[in-house]
């Protein structure tokens, strides 16, 4: 699958990929492409980086966050060439980076090698798998059912995820949205609707919960703690944390490791 919101400049490399005897999917836009994607499941994606409205690394964690689109491997295709960039690219889950403009005969080279390596991770058997249902299928037997994630759902999740990763130093509502290649007002609406909760209700009990473990697991300061779940200071923390556990940190600390975990 190609998801590019110029899909002229591929037509060389299309051309090329149909050679090979290969299908292709072509998606000029990326919330199609994300709603193919979770529906194909295709065997690679080529992604563009820069495209209206939600760029290449947003859907990327929509992919991600999916269970049939995680494992797809997603090569970069952009004209962002600076080497922060094709980090960014990397570090978020790409499997490679090639810049624009490109080699066709190139690009090609690298589908094949990655999606030789993606066949060759899935040939592996797996751990204390019965034999009988192991056993790989011929080409006429019939593939399994797959019931596509709905795209709400995934967007629910790829947002958690960002919540959670970013929790120190958590954007505005606005930047979240965006991260996850979407608007404001709709992300709001799938939190209230899947999770029962705004977004920074959620973050709020992510940072709670985080807290209390890092006050149970680790010997870290209360100001440290405040820091790594985004308080801006330990009196904040102390009491966002005693209007929700009826107790200050330190107590908290000092009752888990005396009796146990509180309920």
């Amino acid at each position: 699958m190609l998801i590019d919101d110029e899909p002229e400049a591929l037509r060389s490399l299309v051309a090329l990929i149909r050679q090979q005897g290969w299908q292709v999917s072509l998606a000029a836009e990326p919330h199609r492409g994300h709603l193919r994607a979770l529906a194909l499941q295709p065997d690679l994606i080529v992604l563009d980086i820069s495209m209206p409205g939600m760029d290449g690394m947003a859907l990327l964690r929509r992919l991600r966050a999916a269970p049939e689109t995680q494992d797809i491997p997603v090569i970069f295709l952009s004209a962002q060439h600076a080497a922060d960039q094709r980090l960014a690219g990397l570090t978020e889950g790409g499997v490679d980076y090639v810049t624009k403009p490109f080699e066709p005969q190139e690009v090609l080279a690298r589908i094949r090698i990655h999606m030789q390596l993606a066949r060759r991770a899935k040939a592996k058997p797996a751990p204390q798998e019965d034999s009988d249902t192991s056993a790989s299928q011929g080409d006429d037997a019939p593939a399994e059912a797959h019931t596509p994630t709905d795209a709400d759902e995934a967007l629910l999740r790829a947002a958690m995820q960002f919540i959670e990763t970013h929790l120190a130093e958590l954007p505005g509502l606005t930047e979240i949205a965006a991260a996850v290649g979407t608007h404001e007002k709709r992300l709001s609406q799938v939190f209230r609707q899947r999770a029962g909760s705004t977004v920074f209700a959620f973050a709020r009990q992510l940072r709670l919960q985080k807290a209390k473990d890092l006050l149970v697991n680790s010997d870290l300061e209360i100001q440290d703690i405040a820091e790594l779940t985004g308080y801006q200071s330990a009196a904040n923390f102390a009491t966002a944390f005693r209007e929700q556990q009826s107790m200050t940190p330190s107590d908290y600390r000092q009752q888990a490791r005396g009796k146990g975990t509180p309920e």
